[in-house]
């Protein structure tokens, strides 16, 4: 009984330490805040990925600062809703950048601005307490529904952190404790499909929390079997597939992805190849297939999930030397996939043949993060990656240009639209002014 009134207790002041607007998130029913997207065709863009793509926006001093001149970008991630991306960067600050559109409703050209400045500020700037592991958004996230604009975080010494991506604030956190009853970090994290709960990885363990139950509860699953088969090591990253299948895949350092079962998490497959333990893992769009990245590997593999015995085929980026996780990302067709490397370049390979397509320059060092939008013909990159200098160094060492530690939105050349059942549209676009057209009529309601 006094462990129930305890726990009552805690909920409260947890409430009360909360705004509004997180005590109606949180009170809201999941059906009234999981609205799912219309099953209604869409058209999406075919894009020609033999037409190098042109610089739409870019930004780098918001990331340099002289209290800080090493900062660098970790990761760049569209919203769900397209409406912005949100970026993480190594002074562990998120920036919100939401896409400017002028008075008529098209997207703002900022392409006579001077070389040396950002195309515009962030919308938002959040600053957590420690080096953050890993961040995602909400998958039903709207900014018509400013109570669903929400992505968490995790960082070092710190409990999970759900951020308010309309006011920057934080509105609750969920807590995971060890055997000494201290906070424990989680190493990666994700919503899962229908958007209430968050899968949180730890060092051989799932934790599983209840976004409407913020604190310390949860309910925690080991990756090891009782026979210590299984999976080994910190769990570093996590995708769940995208057609409702119910499948989980987590990768480790331990060079292994394991494939589980979300509602019991039962394991079924612990896949190994990879050459360095395993930072990025994502399901193709039909959920048939799996590719996993590693740090200090050169190879994004492919698996089949229904035939796991052997790799499908390898796709080689530049990423032998370096421990940072490089992510990559599957356009919304679902038919190519984009990754960047130490090259600083990003490289598009076919997804039904394994074979490299096109390449563009996207940075003058490490392109770390790429992510397409969601449902336009556009995607973005970040790049940076720590240096070492010397106090005694000249100054003039450690000067960057302006395509070093920065973010770019490219705008892709398109043929045609087609919808999501693989009918085509007509219609075509090689220029901006086209481009402009075609993005002002997909953001009317």
């Amino acid at each position: 009984m006094e462990s129930m009134e305890e726990e009552a207790s805690e909920q409260q002041l947890i409430r009360e330490s909360m705004d509004e607007d997180a005590v109606e998130l949180l009170e809201t029913p999941i059906e009234a805040v999981e609205e799912k997207p219309s099953e209604e065709p869409y058209p999406w863009p075919v894009i020609q990925y033999d037409v190098p793509p042109y610089l739409t926006y870019h930004f780098f001093n918001q990331f340099r600062t002289p209290s800080n001149p090493n900062n660098f970008l970790k990761g760049v991630k569209w919203s769900p809703d397209g409406s912005g991306f949100l970026t993480c960067s190594d002074d562990n600050t998120f920036c919100l950048y939401n896409l400017p559109y002028d008075e008529s409703g098209q997207l703002a050209d900022f392409s006579s601005s001077a070389a040396d400045t950002d195309s515009y500020a962030a919308s938002l700037v959040m600053s957590d307490g420690e080096s953050v592991y890993d961040y995602c958004w909400y998958p039903y996230m709207s900014s018509s529904s400013p109570e669903t604009c929400v992505f968490a975080s995790t960082t070092r010494d710190h409990p999970i952190h759900l951020w308010d991506a309309t006011t920057g604030q934080l509105r609750c956190t969920y807590r995971a404790y060890d055997a000494m009853d201290e906070i424990t970090a989680a190493f990666s994290i994700a919503f899962n499909p229908a958007g209430t709960k968050i899968f949180a990885g730890y060092n051989k363990s799932i934790r599983i929390f209840d976004i409407h139950r913020p604190g310390r509860d949860f309910t925690q699953h080991s990756t090891l079997q009782g026979n210590k088969e299984g999976q080994s090591g910190i769990i570093s990253s996590m995708a769940f597939c995208p057609s409702h299948s119910g499948l989980l895949a987590t990768g480790s350092y331990s060079q292994t992805t394991a494939i589980h079962r979300e509602d019991n998490m039962e394991l079924l497959y612990v896949l190994h190849g990879q050459e360095g333990g395993v930072t990025h893992v994502q399901f193709s769009k039909d959920g048939n297939y799996l590719y996993t990245g590693g740090r200090k590997d050169p190879y994004i593999l492919c698996w089949d999930i229904r035939k796991t015995a052997e790799i499908v085929y390898k796709m080689y980026r530049s990423s032998e030397t370096t421990n940072q996780r490089i992510y990559f990302d599957i356009e919304p067709r679902g038919q190519h996939l984009g990754s960047g490397g130490q090259d600083g370049s990003v490289h598009i390979y076919n997804l039904q043949t394994g074979q490299w397509v096109s390449s563009f320059r996207a940075a003058s060092d490490t392109v770390n993060g790429f992510s397409f939008h969601p449902f336009l013909p556009m995607a973005a990159s970040s790049s940076g990656h720590r240096r070492f200098g010397v106090i005694e160094d000249s100054h003039e060492d450690m000067l960057l240009t302006g395509d070093e530690n920065c973010v770019s939105v490219w705008s892709f050349a398109y043929s045609a639209f087609v919808e999501n059942d693989g009918s085509p549209i007509s219609g075509s676009s090689n220029g901006k002014s086209e481009l402009d057209e075609d993005l002002h009529l997909r953001q009317e309601p």
